[in-house]
């Protein structure tokens, strides 16, 4: 990366991509207690990280990214148009605030990448008279079932 998101920059730039990139602005971090094992450390120390990347104020992503963007984050995603991610796997605050940026840039990287479109395809003939004849054969079962099993051909 050629700029650290930890330093005090305000517009300091994140890479995404070559081309894609986000600002340090649309970021902002809360240090909360983490969950789980960890002694004393988790009770006393605020490790974990909630990263929250603005979506909606975003300048520098173009909107086809920010749309794929927002439905690769599901849940994460507030009605406000902020992702939230929250990291508590690591120790230390700097590990965690590190792995919340790398799982945004993550998602990011994927939301920039664009879906192969589908193409329509006819059914062979085969597939036709294959479905046909098992929906035969099952009504035919269907058929011989209950009031004594009557054949009607």
């Amino acid at each position: 990366m050629t700029d650290d998101p930890s330093e005090g920059k305000s517009n300091a730039r994140i890479p995404v991509t070559d081309r894609i990139f986000i600002l340090r602005d649309d970021l902002s971090e809360d240090f909360i207690r983490a969950s789980g094992p960890g002694g004393q450390n988790v009770n006393k120390v605020s490790t974990a990280v909630q990263l929250r990347f603005n979506l909606a104020g975003n300048t520098t992503l173009p909107q086809d990214v920010k749309a794929r963007a927002a439905r690769l984050a599901g849940s994460r995603l507030t009605l406000s148009g902020e992702i939230i991610l929250q990291a508590d796997r690591h120790r230390t605050r700097e590990r965690n605030r590190d792995d919340a940026l790398q799982r945004l840039l993550e998602l990011l990287r994927k939301a920039t990448e664009k879906p192969k479109p589908r193409k329509a395809t006819k059914p062979t003939l085969g597939s036709k008279r294959r479905r046909l004849d098992s929906k035969k054969q099952r009504g035919q079962i269907k058929k011989l079932r209950g009031r004594g099993g009557r054949h009607d051909d």
